[in-house]
């Protein structure tokens, strides 16, 4: 009977959907699968000589390979928390997928890269439209030109809410932070329930 009582008494964990998005080429699939405590899946396909003059590889000349619907992982936090991380396709050709990977989505990572940081805009206008809760982590590739966080903040014409930090989407510790401050931004900008 206790035994009954206690599954009975044990809950399912609060499912939490997030969303890193940006530019082609930015480290989106390198996060996901950096944080993920699964094996991320993966929708990723070679680049081909059709997409010469399509993708724009100015920065990143040695991709051959480019996400065409999404990338997916999970972190498990406790027993109470699971994040579910959906890692959006950069292309425009691929943005049709994004209405269905926003739907539901607590909040979103924009990654930015400052080689190419104009490839970010979209993802910025996107969750401003939507109003969904969003910050910008730029990944701090080897030999990118380094700015202050206040002039990427200013270059992207970010309100002074958004959080603006430096990643590297390769290391699980600065992708846990990046995350992190999504949340807490995400839940800081929750409506206060009127009691």
């Amino acid at each position: 009977m206790a035994s009954a009582r206690s599954e009975q008494s044990k809950k399912m964990p609060t499912a939490i959907k997030l969303l890193i998005a940006g530019g082609f080429g930015v480290g989106k699939t390198t996060m996901v699968g950096a944080v993920s405590e699964i094996r991320p899946l993966r929708t990723e396909e070679v680049l081909t000589n059709r997409s010469i003059g399509v993708d724009d590889l100015s920065g990143v000349e040695a991709k051959s390979t480019t996400t065409v619907a999404m990338d997916f992982g999970r972190i498990s936090i406790g027993d109470d928390f699971v994040l579910y991380l959906f890692g959006t396709p950069g292309q425009e050709r691929f943005w049709f997928v994004w209405d269905e990977l926003a739907r539901g989505a607590l909040g979103a990572v924009v990654l930015a890269d400052t080689r190419r940081l104009a490839d970010c805009f979209p993802s910025v206008d996107y969750f401003e439209r939507r109003g969904t809760p969003f910050i910008v982590a730029v990944n701090c590739f080897d030999g990118a030109p380094r700015y202050k966080l206040d002039e990427v903040k200013m270059a992207l014409n970010l309100s002074s809410e958004i959080p603006v930090l430096l990643c590297d989407a390769r290391r699980r510790e600065s992708g846990k932070e990046v995350l992190i401050t999504l949340v807490q931004h995400a839940y800081g900008r929750r409506p206060v329930a009127k009691v």
